[in-house]
């Protein structure tokens, strides 16, 4: 069974930064592209960044290029989404997916 747990959002001021995690278990991690996406109130879900798993090729959404960075670590089944200069247009739910699979997401607010 598939489990993706994300962690690491909170509530911050505009400018500063957060780090979220997702760790997955009972998949094959380092087989597979993994995404972050993000659905703030009233919007439909939309892709933030991804990260292949061949080469470790990155995309990122052009409204945050520049200020997330995303990363993986195979070793530990966990993807990282560095996220720097947040705006309150950042506010949202992230959730990181795989194959098709969710996690419960994690709340980040941006406001003063």
């Amino acid at each position: 069974q598939v489990q993706l747990v994300e962690s690491g959002g909170g509530l911050v001021q505009p400018g500063g930064s957060l780090r979220l995690s997702c760790t997955a278990s009972g998949i094959t991690f380092n087989y597979y592209t993994i995404g972050w996406f993000r659905q703030a109130p009233g919007k439909e879900r939309e892709g933030v960044s991804c990260i292949s798993s061949s080469d470790g090729s990155t995309y990122y959404r052009d409204s945050v290029k520049g200020r997330f960075t995303i990363s993986r670590d195979n070793a530990k089944n966990t993807v990282y989404l560095q996220m720097n200069s947040l705006k309150p247009e950042d506010t949202g739910i992230y959730y990181c997916s795989v194959s098709n699979h969710w996690g419960q997401g994690t709340q980040v607010t941006v406001s003063s």
